[in-house]
């Protein structure tokens, strides 16, 4: 049987890595899925009747809730190294005119995240991850759309493709609550 120290480590790395592989997916869905993919433009996806996001925006709400969840196995150190590691990521995989866009919504919506999932965590997890994965998806959209397009005229897709990624997120994230507390795992 595996002792709960070991099972952290490895389901926080199993995290991290998660965590990691949803920029270099973002950056390859935007120009490969979508129900809407022009040339030299952002695929696109329905987010709702009448509203579409760039496709990325699934990746961006995932990455919210599994640097929750790196934190919660691995410790803040491990989270804030998670946002440092995704952020040089984002601005190394970027397209060149997206770059500073990229990096900086993407390093301040991961600390907008960090900032309120800390102090929530331990007593109410699922309302932490939502909570701070909200905060997190708002400073991304509006970050990213001011410094790459100047204008917030997508910003309601863009919330809501990311808002959908962290609700489908929720059943898991209470699954392991409940889970951790079965098994007497104290969060990291």
């Amino acid at each position: 049987m595996i002792d709960n120290e070991k099972r952290k480590n490895v389901e926080g790395t199993i995290f991290l890595v998660l965590f990691c592989l949803t920029i270099p997916a973002a950056n390859w869905m935007i120009g490969h899925v979508g129900t809407v993919c022009a040339p030299n433009d952002p695929c696109l996806v329905p987010v709702a009747p009448g509203v579409m996001a760039p496709s990325g925006v699934l990746m961006v709400g995932a990455a919210l809730v599994l640097r929750d969840l790196v934190q919660r196995r691995l410790g803040v150190e491990f989270g804030v190294g998670a946002i440092i590691a995704g952020a040089a990521l984002s601005a190394g995989l970027a397209p060149a005119s997206l770059v500073l866009a990229s990096a900086t919504a993407f390093l301040l919506s991961e600390f907008a995240d960090f900032i309120v999932y800390t102090p929530l965590a331990r007593r109410r997890l699922v309302a932490a991850v939502v909570a701070s994965s909200t905060v997190g998806l708002i400073v991304d959209s509006v970050v990213f759309l001011w410094l790459a397009f100047g204008s917030l005229e997508f910003l309601f897709g863009q919330v809501l493709g990311k808002l959908w990624m962290v609700l489908l997120a929720i059943p898991f994230v209470a699954w392991i609550r409940r889970r951790d507390e079965r098994l007497g795992l104290n969060p990291a």
